[in-house]
Formats: structure tokens, C-alpha cells, sequence
């Protein structure tokens, strides 16, 4: 009777730890993937910026340059019937030269004004600046973390080559959320007009960004939690957490990579960068940033994050 009494009440724990996780998942997914109101991240120390990156950020004068500008709006139907929309912005002298930017977590395409402008204004560049899926205009109901994105950015490649002709040169590059996916689409087959990658902030995959977070957050195990979250987030949004992986996709990498990380960044750790180059196939270069926060690199110290932009580009663009 003992054994029987003992075996209920452990089927009875294991049920209720079942339960436990399997609302868990749903509460992660809802949490960080589904797309609406994203609270959790409001007086989160990690992304805490400096006075002097919150002034630029906040109130730059590149808003002022972003709003001022006549973007031609420019939609496109990715891979499974989600309408997208990005925007172009013609440089004032004509180019073959186009940079296409990818925003981060929970932006839209125009928050990436402040690199655009320097491209623009100072390297003469075309810009196109699309709203990921699931942010800004762009349709979709989940945030894909850049792995479905990938694929959005390989249409949008051929898009502008389409829009501007075959000898058109394009540079890619993203910032967190951006960056990851920028990382991922290279990857991919892409045409040969892609000359180069920038990256600002990439974590290595989704699961160990999302673990290192439930970690730090939470104070919570991966197991069992994260493997089920994976599962909803495959059953709801269609890809796993694993599979979503910039370092799966740079070991496959063909188009040089430019990395940039801040050394005091501890919501993305400068470490899943430094893992990112070493495992590079393709040419790769770094640079980190003392004393910059997540994405603060350009703002803390812009003039030898410009010139390392310039230097790395004029190697693989032609004049």
C-alpha cells in the first residue's frame, strides 16, 4: 500500500511539474516572441545607456535628418505571403552602391536613421531601410529573432538588384536583433552583389540568447523550460530556437564580415561576438568598444567606428 501511496504522489509531482512547464513555455513565448506589448524590458539594468548615447539616440539630429527625407515606400511579399515594407532612400548623386539596414528587437526600419545618414551623407550610399516581420508596417504575428528574417533579406537583396541593375553593390548591416539576422542571410546562397556584412551586437543563436537571459532575468534553469519553449515557438512561429543559429550560418559564410561589439555590453555578451569571428568561414574582421553598452558602439566612439566602416568597405567595394 506504501509503494501505491508513494507512486501516486510522485505521478501526481511530475504532473504538476508538467503543467508547471508546460504553461511556462507558453508564458516565454507570449513573453518574448508573439508579437505585442513587450513590457519585460522597461528598467532592465543591462540595457541601461549612457547619458551620452541616450541624448543621441533619443534626440540626435538624425531624427530631424530621418523625417526630412522623401523615402519612396517599397513593399514586397516574403517567401510565405507576409506583406513587407521597407524604405529607399536614392542617393543624391547616382551610385551603384546600396547599404540595406536591419534594425533591432522590437524597432522598425527608420530607427536606423543614425547609420543610414552616415551612409548617405558620407559615403554616398543608396539606403533602404525595411521594417522587419512582425515590427513597424511589415505584417506578421511573431518576432522571428532573424531566422525567418534571413530569408526576408535575401528578397530584399534581389529586390534592389532587380530595382537598380546587376552591377549593383550592396552592403548588409544590422544591429542586435539586426545584426543576428544580417548574420544568418549570410548563409544563404546570395548573389554576388552582396560585397559585405556588417555586424553590431549579434548574439550567436536564439537558444543562447534566451538562456543566458532566463539565467540572468530569472534565475532560471534551461531545463526544462527552454527545450519547450523551443517546441511552442516551432508549433506557433514555425522554427525552433536552436535551428535559429548567425553561428551555424557564418560557418557557411562566403561574404567578408565586418564585427562589432561594446566590451561592457552585458545584455548580448561580447563573447558570443568573439565566438562568432572565430568561427567565420568567410574573411572576417573585429572590433570592440570600450566602454559601450548593447548597440552603443557608434555613439561611444563614432569616429573609429566610421573609419573602420570606411576601411573595411573600401576593400571589398569597388570604386
Amino acid at each position: 500500500m506504501k509503494r501505491k501511496k508513494w507512486l501516486k504522489i510522485t505521478i501526481g509531482i511530475v504532473i504538476v511539474l508538467l503543467i508547471i512547464n508546460f504553461v511556462a513555455s507558453f508564458y516565454f513565448y507570449n513573453l518574448a516572441i508573439d508579437r505585442n506589448q513587450k513590457d519585460f524590458l522597461q528598467g532592465n539594468q543591462d540595457l541601461e545607456v549612457s547619458a551620452e548615447a541616450m541624448e543621441v539616440f533619443f534626440d540626435g539630429d538624425w531624427r530631424d535628418w530621418v523625417s526630412s527625407q522623401q523615402f519612396e515606400e517599397i513593399e514586397m511579399t516574403s517567401y510565405d505571403g507576409l506583406n513587407l515594407k521597407g524604405y529607399f532612400l536614392e542617393a543624391e548623386e547616382a551610385t551603384n552602391k546600396t547599404v540595406i539596414l536591419a534594425h533591432g528587437y522590437l524597432g522598425e526600419g527608420k530607427d536606423m536613421g543614425l547609420y543610414a545618414q552616415f551612409y548617405y551623407e558620407n559615403l554616398g550610399y543608396n539606403v533602404l531601410m525595411p521594417d522587419a516581420r512582425g515590427h513597424g508596417q511589415s505584417e506578421g504575428d511573431y518576432i522571428g529573432f532573424g531566422w525567418h528574417d534571413r530569408l526576408d533579406y535575401v528578397d530584399w537583396v534581389n529586390l534592389v538588384v532587380d530595382k537598380l541593375g546587376s552591377d549593383t553593390e550592396i552592403v548588409l548591416h544590422g544591429v542586435s536583433m539586426g545584426a543576428a539576422t544580417v548574420l544568418m542571410a549570410s548563409g544563404e546562397e546570395l548573389p554576388d552583389n552582396v560585397k559585405a556584412v556588417v555586424s553590431d551586437s549579434a548574439y550567436t543563436s536564439v537558444k543562447d540568447m534566451f538562456a543566458y537571459q532566463m539565467n540572468r532575468m530569472y534565475h532560471l534553469p534551461t531545463f526544462p523550460i527552454l527545450p519547450s519553449t523551443s517546441l511552442v515557438t516551432n508549433l506557433k512561429a514555425g522554427y525552433s530556437l536552436s535551428e535559429a543559429s548567425a553561428l551555424g550560418q557564418v560557418k557557411k559564410a562566403e561574404v567578408p564580415i565586418l564585427y562589432v561589439h561594446g566590451n561592457a555590453d552585458s545584455f548580448v555578451p561580447t563573447r558570443m561576438t568573439e565566438q562568432l569571428y572565430e568561427n567565420t568561414k568567410s574573411e572576417a574582421e573585429i572590433m570592440t568598444v570600450d566602454g559601450a553598452g548593447h548597440g552603443e558602439s557608434f555613439v561611444v566612439d563614432q569616429e573609429r567606428y566610421e573609419n573602420k566602416l570606411i576601411e573595411f568597405l573600401g576593400k571589398y567595394m569597388k570604386e
